[in-house]
């Protein structure tokens, strides 16, 4: 399961973007647009960008679909101006964008501490099938985490989240 993303140089100045899916943004409310302007800005990156996104990874479903992306682009605009950045330079960079970037960035197994920047790398996982099953709802994580009791016991926290799913947030 893997969104397909493919950044072009352009004449023109800025960012734009465009994706098979009608209700994402392809504004600055886009962190795929967030990420390539906070390149461009830092660096001073020559002319514009645009951004095509074909999503297959279900939007709203706690998969990081839209981190993995913002991270899809740092990497490839690294590359595509030869920055020589290191992944935990592009990790320090990812963090402005969303918890979850730096992680996307590293890539593999870890255990994520504070909002998800501190990463401790572990073991892969053991290769077994994977059934992702996504109900009709739409849950962002960011609705999510600002009502989770951190301190409770995790079936405690899986109970309140499945309560605010039900409800629709």
């Amino acid at each position: 399961l893997f969104d397909t993303l493919e950044i072009t140089r352009t004449s023109g100045a800025g960012v734009t973007m465009e994706t098979n899916r009608h209700f994402l943004p392809v504004d600055d409310n886009n962190l795929c647009v967030r990420a390539a302007k906070l390149m461009q800005e830092e660096f001073d990156l020559s002319g514009g960008l645009h951004i095509r996104l074909f999503k297959r990874i279900p939007v709203a479903a706690g998969m990081a679909g839209g981190s993995s992306d913002a991270a899809a682009v740092l990497f490839g605009l690294n590359r595509m101006y030869g920055l020589g950045l290191t992944r935990r330079e592009l990790m320090r960079r990812g963090v402005s964008l969303g918890a979850d970037v730096p992680y996307c960035v590293m890539r593999g197994t870890a255990l994520a501490e504070g909002i998800g920047e501190k990463l401790r790398p572990l073991p892969a996982m053991v290769k077994c099938p994977v059934l992702v099953a996504k109900p009709p709802i739409s849950v962002s994580r960011r609705s999510m985490s600002g009502w989770i009791p951190w301190n409770s016991r995790p079936t405690r926290i899986w109970m309140g989240c499945w309560r605010h799913c039900r409800r629709g947030i």
